[in-house]
């Protein structure tokens, strides 16, 4: 039989648990962020929060960053950004992963390999593509054009995806984020996922995308400029090895 203290030490251990599972979450819904953001979307002291990040962080679940800042920078050590490892991505949904990457080299390997194989698994990701783009165009059907990339995060995060927008003024438009991604390790090994998207995008808003950055690159978010009206960039583009790293978070 446990005695108190040991009775004690049980449900402390799961509420720190559970703890780190919100800070893990809100780094998750809101992309990487610093100990300071984090205690005021939480509700926690910073001592508490940087006592979680820590665990995380040993735990191979978090890893920091420097902080992008943009324009001039003040005084002082720039703060910390903490943002999901792959590993931390894999505790929520990726699962299934390895399982998606089998079933793309199967489709690549069935059509030949080389450039058939990559148009094969390509036609495959705008197929599946497509279908999501159905159950996104309820959200936004119902938006007034201004609101279209507001409507298409919100359907985005009912599909997993933890999306949100922020506008930019130069280029003038918004920046539609994607802070998770189920596929992303199948993604890694077959972009043409993001090619597929990236053009359901462009359809879905009825304008011209261009894909800043990805988390199969390596990112800390999947980054989409969506220009607006009458700022056009020259093609919808997907993210490469030349735009990785150009994550805005």
């Amino acid at each position: 039989m446990k005695n108190r203290s040991e009775q004690r030490e049980v449900p402390a251990a799961a509420e720190a648990a559970g703890t780190r599972q919100r800070v893990a979450r809100s780094i998750l819904d809101h992309g990487p962020s610093t100990a300071a953001e984090l205690s005021v979307r939480l509700g926690l002291t910073q001592a508490a929060v940087r006592r979680h990040l820590d665990a995380l962080v040993a735990e191979g679940l978090v890893e920091p960053r420097e902080k992008r800042v943009y324009g001039a920078r003040g005084r002082g050590r720039p703060a910390k950004a903490f943002a999901l490892t792959d590993g931390g991505r894999d505790a929520f949904d990726h699962a299934y992963d390895e399982l998606a990457v089998e079933a793309l080299r199967w489709i690549e390997r069935a059509a030949g390999g080389g450039e058939r194989g990559a148009a094969a698994v390509l036609a495959f990701a705008r197929e599946r593509a497509a279908a999501q783009a159905e159950q996104y165009r309820s959200f936004l059907d119902a938006a007034a054009p201004e609101d279209r990339a507001r409507a298409l995060a919100e359907a985005l995060t009912s599909s997993g995806f933890a999306a949100a927008v922020r506008e930019v003024a130069a280029p003038a438009g918004e920046q539609l984020c994607q802070h998770h991604c189920p596929v992303a390790h199948a993604a890694q090994r077959f972009p043409q996922l993001c090619e597929a998207e990236a053009e359901v995008f462009s359809d879905l808003l009825g304008s011209h995308v261009q894909r800043l950055a990805t988390i199969a690159h390596g990112d800390g978010v999947c980054t989409t400029f969506v220009p607006k009206a009458g700022h056009v960039p020259s093609k919808t583009t997907t993210a490469t090895d030349s735009t990785a790293g150009r994550n805005p978070a």
